[in-house]
């Protein structure tokens, strides 16, 4: 296996490169400004270890695979095209009004208790740039209006007059008939074509979203426009890149799903967390052929501190309607919690509460954390941990970066040291301390929101910061174990490699399981298996199309299903791809129970009310070759510490004074190794922070297990 990963962060990119049997991680500061040029400073580090020439490597590898947050950084910066959109008559509100959530959808706790401040997010598409079209289909797809193309044309030459460079269109009930949408573009197509100059790109919300759910499926396929272009040229100039160093195959992009596909293959909302989802699919196969069982995935980078939960070593959570940034879209996505607690995370005096408040505002790459002598001038999580001598200021990052201690002082000391009455150091204490207390609190939060304890699940704690605040965040948890996975600070990029290649299609249905009323049974099997037979067609011809073979593609059914009326629906898995008898209709009920107790409780089904099944979706994936991970758990052979490489002293929350801190180098990561804290274990990658009272222990390929100790 030869293949290079990449992820593209808010501050940094990860390279992961699979070369036989060796793998190499790199790193480089991100350039927004063209992420290829990042993206080559990582591969020729890379390179340079493997000893091949870059061009060399990219005509020898069997794929390149992206994973991105550059969707994500569009929305917060509002880069995107003048969208007009085109709704049912009388829906004109359906955007603006937001569900009536829109003044507190993706903020924090804080900031949703914060009425007098309360406002909405600047609209990707303000009211004056809708239009509505007399027209109107029924929830059976029955069509009430006929489509009024005259008054069509008017409203798609008022928008265009307006200034509209994308155009969307959501009409009512269009996932059950699609007829009028379609029409739509047949319409557009014929009075603006595609070979004109300035022409329109327009996208049909059936296509993006197959689910019903209007004010969801308006922003799925608003947000789709809005990130097109930005995709478009970033990707593309990745893509350029790769071609002209010598790569002469598809382009892979990690998606949302915790699948991958060709760039040609790819809608832009499809990729916009796909960096953190890629986290989550390596600590999905490391908990598989490690049998760790419980695992909660937390990935600590330069800007955020993401968090994902893979269930009895491999069942994912999924979002079917996520947040993204302040909005709530129709789309598959591996369930993430995101906090603004990255070692870029500037901090700033809480006046109300007469502390530090970390957070959500990133220093990110440029200019970064005041220590980066960048021109950055707010004090962040990374100065603080440079100013209790955790990073040593002429070897960060392989000694790419170069730290000031100074200018962290001074930002340290102007920003918080003053309102606080501290001195530098015991601020900076108080930042690591709430930093880490922040992380756990999250972390415990989404454990116990789904009826489990922190001691059920091993956390592993992996980017660039993670295994520097391994020790903290378990303290501040509770819990006596943490694992810092292989390659920790290039995880996700791992994950990146680990993906299959992977469809996901979805069509909205109104299929009654069991009837409440009339005390039947759903026999209307042929409608059912035509539904899951062209899903299943759409992604094998997806699949296919990308260059997969036939024979190796396999399918995976899952149904939204809910009781009666419920708003609650639950996604059941499901090995029954067809319905043939009334007993296998009693076993998809008896499914959907159990998958709703385990959720909801024992005792909570009520199937009174009857079953119904919401939408049908359909997963199709081909297998991948995978990087494995094995010998990961403690075999219980251990050998003392290397010689330490230096020593320094080193300030610890809960320690008056400082201690004298033994620094090591990757020799340590050797397996069995043993170092007890105080110790600090540095790497060209990432930094490992043993804190008093914890003990260091190397695992095989580079897995690094903190242990607390019993007396602690």
């Amino acid at each position: 296996m030869k293949r290079i990963s990449v992820d593209i962060g808010g501050t940094f990119t990860d390279c992961f490169v699979a070369w036989g049997e060796r793998f190499v991680q790199a790193k480089a500061l991100t350039t927004h400004q063209n992420l290829a040029l990042g993206f080559n400073e990582a591969l020729a580090e890379a390179g340079r270890e493997l000893n091949v020439d870059l061009s060399d490597m990219l005509r020898q590898v069997d794929s390149v695979r992206y994973a991105t947050t550059l969707g994500t950084n569009a929305l917060i910066e509002r880069k995107g095209p003048r969208i007009g959109l085109l709704t049912t008559g009388g829906f004109k509100g359906t955007v603006p009004l937001a569900r009536a959530a829109g003044y507190g959808v993706g903020l924090d706790q804080d900031q949703q208790m914060d009425v007098p401040n309360a406002q909405r997010p600047d609209p990707l598409v303000p009211i004056t740039m809708i239009r509505e079209v007399r027209e109107r289909v029924d929830y059976r797809g029955d069509i009430v209006i006929p489509l009024d193309e005259e008054q069509l044309r008017t409203q798609i030459r008022e928008l265009v007059d307006a200034g509209a460079e994308a155009l969307v269109v959501n009409f009512i009930n269009s996932v059950v008939n699609s007829t009028h949408e379609r029409r739509v573009r047949e319409i557009f197509l014929r009075d603006y074509p595609g070979h004109m100059l300035g022409a329109i790109p327009l996208l049909l919300s059936h296509q993006v979203a197959g689910r019903k759910g209007e004010y969801v499926r308006s922003m799925s396929t608003i947000m789709d426009a809005f990130l097109h272009q930005v995709m478009y040229h970033g990707l593309g100039t990745l893509e350029l890149n790769l071609r002209s160093t010598g790569y002469d195959k598809p382009m892979l992009v990690n998606h949302n799903s915790g699948g991958m596909a060709q760039l040609n293959s790819t809608d832009a909302l499809q990729t916009v967390h796909s960096g953190p989802v890629s986290g989550i699919a390596a600590s999905e196969h490391l908990a598989l052929q490690a049998e760790l069982g419980n695992i909660v995935a937390t990935d600590m980078g330069g800007t955020s501190f993401d968090i994902g939960l893979v269930v009895d070593g491999g069942v994912k959570y999924y979002d079917f309607n996520p947040i993204i940034e302040r909005w709530m879209v129709s789309a598959p996505m591996v369930h993430l919690v995101t906090l603004g607690a990255g070692g870029g995370s500037i901090c700033t005096f809480d006046r109300m509460y007469k502390t530090v408040k970390v957070g959500p505002e990133s220093a990110g790459s440029d200019p970064g954390p005041a220590c980066y002598d960048r021109g950055g001038m707010r004090p962040t999580v990374t100065d603080a941990d440079m100013l209790l001598g955790y990073l040593d200021p002429a070897n960060y990052a392989a000694g790419r970066i170069k730290l000031n201690p100074r200018r962290a002082k001074q930002a340290i000391e102007d920003g918080l040291a003053e309102d606080l009455d501290m001195e530098a150091v015991e601020v900076c204490k108080l930042i690591k301390q709430t930093v880490d207390a922040n992380m756990a609190n999250g972390i415990a939060t989404e454990l116990r929101t789904r009826g489990y304890e922190p001691e059920e699940f091993t956390i592993l704690a992996y980017g660039g910061n993670g295994p520097l605040h391994a020790c903290g965040i378990a303290k501040a948890l509770g819990v006596s174990r943490v694992l810092a996975p292989p390659f920790a600070s290039v995880f996700s990029a791992v994950g990146a490699g680990n993906m299959n290649q992977m469809h996901i299609h979805e069509m909205s249905t109104y299929t009654v399981l069991f009837d409440a009323n009339k005390k039947s049974l759903f026999s209307d099997y042929a409608a059912f298996n035509a539904g899951v037979e062209e899903l299943e067609r759409r992604g094998h011809e997806d699949l296919v199309r990308q260059g997969m073979d036939p024979a190796s593609i396999e399918f995976r059914l899952e149904l939204d299903m809910r009781y009666g009326n419920q708003r609650v629906q639950t996604a059941v898995v499901t090995d029954l791809h067809r319905l043939r008898s009334q007993s296998d209709v009693l076993k998809l009920i008896d499914q959907f129970h159990g998958r709703y107790g385990e959720r909801f409780g024992a005792g909570s089904q009520a199937p009174e009310a009857g079953v119904r099944i919401n939408t049908i979706r359909v997963c199709s994936f081909v297998k991948q070759t995978t990087v494995p991970f094995r010998g990961i758990k403690p075999s219980g052979k251990t050998r003392p510490a290397p010689a330490a490489v230096s020593e320094r002293l080193c300030h610890y929350v809960g320690h008056n004074k400082p201690m004298n801190t033994h620094v090591y180098d990757e020799a340590a990561l050797a397996e069995g190794t043993e170092i007890h804290g105080p110790a600090i274990v540095v790497t060209r990658a990432t930094t490992y922070l043993v804190e008093p009272g914890w003990t260091y222990l190397a695992a095989a390929q580079g897995a690094v297990w903190f242990i607390r100790n019993q007396e602690h």
